[in-house]
């Protein structure tokens, strides 16, 4: 029964987010305390589980819709934030820390509701999924995320081709640009190829990066129009903080593991020494399983509720949350990696 319910456990993010902009003043920032407070501290107290799913026990878990519709959910759970974000802004005076408080809340769940579960529903291929997908990852106007990871990061990660792989020495901050900027370009290059493939111009409606810029635009501009513009400086702080969360969980997840070129000039194939892992169960249900993430570059259909454990992938020192903050900063954060990276 537990491995049923246990994801239940990850709604406590978003309802701190809206317990943050009810109590507000010291609360404000309800989902940080959550995220990056009150996990990283339990992690340290908390088992970790090695275990995997026995072969009957992964078939019969597979095919549950309960864990669908877990994700599903946190579509209508996500704009019903926003709204009540933006109600509370327009509506409801505010110091200057409870706006900076509310905003800081509602971007660490849209980068973890929208960009983490978009992630999940993004790799598979039903309409509805996907579309739920797209509808997640627009608040962090990070729609192109869905052509170049899984056209891009999931074909080059950990070699120099791969924007969204750390190099060994590299600091977040540095990664930040590189990982953003080659992401976007790349998945304008990737629809290219797409169109060129059936003959086609990428300068129409049938790429898709054209479709996503023109949704994204009118997202902004229907906040603009809805608000006299006063909302679009927290619609773009909320997807800034939403796509740097993101960005900061690639930055671990890779962070100077390399595929060996081999004399074909190919790279190996991708295996589970390539992701940085994390068997911190707290961590693993807020995340939907994401720090399994070597069975995912395995096999990244495969649902989050089954993903696996390997023996040979690289283990993180500390959970996922924990690597994210120590990853701020650098001498702190090379410190406690480096020792585990030149492990043999």
């Amino acid at each position: 029964m537990w491995k049923d319910i246990k994801y239940l456990i990850a709604y406590l993010l978003p309802l701190s987010a809206f317990a943050g902009i009810y109590f507000k003043g010291a609360l404000s920032p309800g989902a940080f305390y959550v995220a990056f407070v009150i996990i990283p501290l339990l992690e340290q107290f908390l088992p970790q589980s090695t275990r995997n799913l026995s072969t009957s026990e992964e078939d019969t878990q597979d095919h549950k819709k309960l864990f669908d519709i877990l994700l599903y959910l946190n579509l209508p759970i996500l704009y019903a934030l926003l709204f009540y974000y933006a109600h509370t802004l327009l509506h409801t005076p505010l110091s200057w820390f409870e706006m900076a408080g509310i905003t800081l809340n509602v971007g660490i769940v849209t980068g973890a509701l929208g960009i983490n579960v978009g992630h999940e529903l993004g790799h598979r291929h039903t309409p509805h999924e996907q579309w739920i997908a797209k509808a997640l990852l627009l608040p962090a106007l990070y729609m192109h995320f869905i052509i170049e990871h899984n056209r891009g990061h999931h074909k080059n990660v950990s070699t120099e081709l791969d924007p969204a792989s750390a190099r060994k020495g590299q600091t977040l901050y540095a990664f930040w640009w590189q990982s953003v900027t080659g992401a976007y370009r790349n998945a304008w290059k990737l629809e290219a190829q797409r169109l060129a493939r059936s003959g086609k111009s990428p300068y129409t409606l049938a790429n898709e990066m054209v479709q996503f810029s023109l949704i994204q635009l009118s997202w902004l501009l229907s906040i603009s129009l809805l608000s006299g513009a006063f909302l679009l400086p927290f619609a773009i702080a909320i997807a800034i903080i939403g796509a740097l969360l993101l960005e900061t969980v690639n930055y671990i997840e890779h962070y100077g593991l390399r595929r060996q070129r081999l004399p074909s000039g190919n790279y190996e194939p991708v295996s589970p020494r390539h992701s940085w892992n994390a068997d911190h169960e707290l961590g693993r249900i807020f995340l939907y399983e994401l720090t399994r993430h070597s069975d995912h570059h395995y096999k990244s259909t495969r649902k989050y509720q089954v993903l696996r454990h390997f023996d040979e992938s690289p283990q993180l020192p500390l959970g996922y949350p924990a690597s994210m903050l120590t990853a701020l900063i650098p001498p702190l954060w090379f410190h406690i990696i480096h020792p585990s990276l030149n492990k043999p």
